[in-house]
């Protein structure tokens, strides 16, 4: 029987990573979660997971109690999630949201297994170490998010030689024909309205800002190694072609398919083969048109930021990730407006250039999540700036 561990259960990538299993199909080993303890209960019994376990501590107590009785073992606490990712499984969900998915996602990789990232901050803050660790011990990395496992499945049984631009889509969000001055007054409720996708609150945010696109771009760099001129992105508004591969034949390969992240976990879960998948099938006489238009780089500055970073990498990417992250806490708390977002990253960048060596290669995870403290002290120094003069 296939053993099964969900990092990020409770979030909208674990819940659909779960749909698709079966009780009593799979062996699932751990489930973990956030603050929403009963949820994540509910689904370590159903399961019947060896260890469930949230990621704040303060919520053990909740889980115990949640659990009591289900032989489910409860844990909390970020060395719980390393512990949790010890426990060996033949494929691992990696959806934490955040750099905190990391450090689990690297520790899973040690046993061999097959993750499936989700997580598309560990190739953005530590691509490098990620991929040479799981070639160190054997193990897979597949994409999930949507854009990349469409480039993965346009490439399959290609010659990467052969690849002339890579062009992923963005649908543009919320905000894709908002005037400037309107975007700069936004709130997180407008920001968290996505027109296609339905995602978590962090992920939408980032979605309407464009950072999702952002590390998505450096992302691809990371994992499929093509140069950062070869890497393109697209404002696609209908959310059906998920990203296009071009060839030195003038041939486009391109990924058509509904808006719905079952068909990229889906994926992951069946390869090298395809499994059925239950997820609306396309009518394409049905499709009224499929548009495409260049992004607006005054309205989406974070698209130039991850140039920058896929110039610069080694830690770079850390550092971008980390000042985003708080940036858009401060967002969240209403502390600093929506375009404050980008122009905290870029200041913090930009000040990190001078503090910390950003093109060296991070060897280790200690290298990476100094990185990351460093630019989350100077994103929060940025953020104070901004409130003292609102």
């Amino acid at each position: 029987m296939r053993s099964i561990s969900v990092f990020g259960a409770t979030g909208s990538i674990g819940e659909s990573t779960l749909a698709l299993l079966t009780p009593g199909q799979v062996r699932v080993v751990a489930l973990t979660g956030g603050r929403q303890v009963g949820r994540l209960a509910e689904q370590a019994r159903r399961f019947g997971a060896e260890v469930a376990v949230t990621a704040h501590p303060e919520a053990l107590d909740d889980l115990r109690a949640a659990l009591a009785g289900s032989g489910v073992q409860a844990a909390a606490g970020p060395q719980a999630l390393i512990e949790a990712a010890d426990r060996p499984a033949d494929w691992v969900m990696s959806a934490i949201v955040g750099a905190a998915g990391l450090a689990p996602g690297l520790r899973a990789l040690r046993h061999g297994t097959t993750l499936a990232l989700a997580n598309k901050e560990s190739l953005v803050t530590a691509g490098p170490l990620l991929l040479a660790t799981a070639a160190a011990h054997g193990a897979t990395v597949l994409p999930v998010d949507s854009e990349h496992s469409a480039v993965f499945q346009a490439l399959a049984g290609e010659d990467r030689a052969g690849v002339e631009r890579v062009i992923i889509t963005a649908s543009g969000g919320p905000f894709r024909d908002w005037p400037l001055e309107r975007i700069a007054r936004a709130t997180p409720e407008q920001a968290v309205a996505h027109p296609n996708w339905s995602m978590g609150q962090r992920i939408s945010i980032d979605s309407a800002s464009m950072f999702n696109k952002a590390l998505e771009l450096i992302e691809t760099r990371e994992f499929f190694g093509f140069a950062p001129e070869m890497i393109e992105t697209v404002v696609h508004p209908q959310s059906i072609v998920h990203a296009l591969v071009g060839f030195r034949d003038g041939g486009i390969m391109a990924h058509l398919g509904p808006a719905d992240m079952r068909h990229a976990i889906g994926y992951a879960l069946h390869w090298p083969d395809r499994g059925h998948v239950p997820v609306e099938r396309l009518d394409l006489t049905r499709l009224a048109r499929l548009t495409f238009e260049a992004p607006d780089p005054v309205r989406f500055p974070a698209l130039r930021l991850a140039r920058e970073v896929m110039a610069t990498r080694g830690l770079s990417g850390a550092a971008f990730n980390a000042a985003k992250e708080v940036a858009l806490d401060a967002f969240l708390d209403r502390r600093i407006g929506f375009l404050d977002m980008a122009a905290v990253v870029e200041q913090v960048l930009d000040r990190l250039s001078g503090e910390l060596r950003l093109r060296i290669a991070a060897a280790t995870l200690e290298e990476v999540t100094a990185a990351d403290h460093l630019a989350r002290q100077r994103a929060d120094e940025a953020v104070s700036a901004r409130q003292a003069k609102r």
